[in-house]
Parts: structure tokens; C-alpha cells; sequence
């Protein structure tokens, strides 16, 4: 495949989906952070078979921005991975037509910037809670991403549940017409949900980090078997993540779509959890049946 063109400046960016929509070219994005594995993988190739739906070759777009607004003090923004050649080489597998990576973060967030998109209810609690900030910066730099670009699509991974949960709130009240797609999790063959911090993990703490899926999976399981109070069934996947030393942050079982906690978990109901496997900060999530 041939490689897709890289852009670092956003105008130039918008200058060319603009003109290609204005041609009548379905443009579909996928919006990362890069360090690109195979969960991105697959949400580029949907972004391709989506962009050529319209009867001609669209555009199938990737943006590849370490957004430092999402990151809270002490976080990990300075060491987060990164590998713009091999995502570049990723990009080109699954047919990316134009990549967006700017230079410099001021790019993006100029010194004086102040305006910002807050999502009110979808971002609280959950991931909102331990990580104050965070969801507003990931709110303000896709519906940037989005005016830049007017895509028709966009896609999202469903291993971060909440996020996307407050992108849909946010396009919907904001009016953005645009389509935003949820694309599964993947995993390895083991079980571990594929993430860019995996990277993080050494081979003792990987080990470990398999508690999350299995955690969920036995959810899964004892919910099949009529297994539906929540609170009984986040006790069991906690005590299996503490269990491999894992510092638990949350286990919850929530409405799939406003995110609130129940009591009893009816088919679609979606157990979310987050915990620290050393020091890396790991999430993770499944529908139970």
C-alpha cells in the first residue's frame, strides 16, 4: 500500500478535507494518540471501507496528536510512547489516504487558548473522578479535530467506554452531523485488551494485568448464569484484581449509555474498571449478556 501523506499543519489539514468534501468525497477519521497496535488497526480499515461507501474513493483520514490538555499533573504525558514511523507504516496497511500529526502541541492549543468543551453528566465518575480535567481536554481537542476536518464518520474504540460516551454527548448537543462510530475491543490471544500503555508493563506486570480481563470474563460468565445483582458481581472482579496486587481505582456496572450505576445488571449493562498494575494505569470493559 502505497504511504499516506503526512500533514503537520492543521490549516493545510483543513484546506484539503474541506476541498475533498466539497468535491463530494465521504471523508471517515480516527482520531489517536499513536503508538498505533492493532485496536487502531482495525478501526482504520473500518475508516476506509466507510470513506469508499459513497460509490467513489473517499478519504480515509488519521490524526495522531499527544494531547497534553488530558493529561493531569503527574501523569504520564512527557513519557507516553510514541512511533510516528511506525504508524505511518500502519496507516499505509490499512489504506490511510492523509495523516495529521502536528509539530508542536501550540499547533493545536495556542498559549492564550480559553475556550473548552465541557460534557456535564457523561463525564463524571468513572475515569472522570480519578482524573480531574481529563475528559474536558479529550471534549475539546476531538470537536477541534472535527471542525478541522467535517468528517463524515468518526471512530472510536469501545475500550474506553466513557470517552465515548462523551463524544456522542457532546456531537449530539452540539449538533456536529457527523456519525460516531464505537468500534469493539481488541484483544490478545490471552484475553488483555490491546493499549498503547501496554508498553509499560513488564513481563512480571503484564502477567498480572491479565486479572482485568478475567476479571470481566467471569462477570460475563456468572451473569449468563443468572447472576444479575451488580454489587456482588463488581465484589468478585474487585477482590480478583486486588488479588494480583492490582491498586483498584473502580469496578462498575453501569446503563450502557448515560453511564449511571445499577443494581441490577440487565443484558447490556457494561462492567467498567480501572486499576494500576504497577505503575501503569490500565482500563478496561464488557457487556455483560
Amino acid at each position: 500500500m502505497p504511504t499516506p501523506q503526512l500533514l503537520t499543519d492543521p490549516a493545510a489539514w483543513q484546506a484539503r478535507c474541506l476541498a475533498a468534501r466539497d468535491a463530494g468525497r465521504r471523508l471517515a477519521l480516527v482520531p489517536t494518540m499513536g503508538y498505533l497496535h492493532a485496536g487502531h488497526a482495525s478501526l482504520l480499515r473500518e475508516a476506509r471501507r466507510r470513506a469508499d461507501q459513497g460509490g467513489r474513493p473517499g478519504l480515509s483520514l488519521c490524526s495522531i496528536f499527544v494531547n497534553p490538555t488530558q493529561f493531569g499533573p503527574g501523569e504520564d504525558l512527557s513519557r507516553y510512547p510514541r512511533d510516528l514511523q511506525g504508524d505511518l507504516a500502519t496507516c499505509a496497511a490499512a489504506g490511510v489516504d492523509l495523516v495529521l500529526a502536528p509539530a508542536d502541541p501550540a499547533q493545536v492549543f495556542a498559549p492564550d487558548h480559553q475556550a473548552w468543551v465541557t460534557v456535564e453528566r457523561a463525564s463524571q465518575g468513572l475515569c472522570g473522578a480519578s482524573r480531574p480535567g481529563h475528559f474536558r481536554g479529550v471534549a475539546t481537542v476531538v470537536a477541534k479535530l472535527l471542525n478541522l476536518t467535517r468528517p463524515h464518520a468518526a471512530l472510536f474504540g469501545e475500550k474506553d467506554w466513557q470517552q465515548l460516551a462523551v463524544i456522542r454527548a457532546m456531537v449530539r448537543d452540539l449538533a456536529f452531523g457527523v456519525e460516531i462510530v464505537g468500534m469493539p475491543i481488541v484483544r490478545e490471544a490471552d484475553g488483555l485488551a490491546l493499549s498503547s500503555r501496554n508498553a509499560y508493563l513488564s513481563a512480571e506486570e503484564r502477567g498480572r494485568a491479565l486479572a482485568l480481563s478475567r476479571a470481566l470474563f467471569e462477570a460475563r460468565d456468572a451473569a449468563a448464569g443468572g447472576a444479575r445483582a451488580a454489587a456482588p458481581l463488581a465484589a468478585t472482579a474487585r477482590a480478583r484484581l486486588e488479588a494480583v496486587g492490582a491498586r483498584v481505582d473502580y469496578v462498575e456496572v453501569v446503563e450502557p449509555l448515560t453511564l449511571a450505576p445499577v443494581t441490577v445488571a440487565a443484558p447490556g449493562s457494561v462492567m467498567l474498571l480501572a486499576a494500576l498494575v504497577g505503575r501503569t494505569r490500565l482500563i478496561d470493559n464488557l457487556v455483560l449478556p
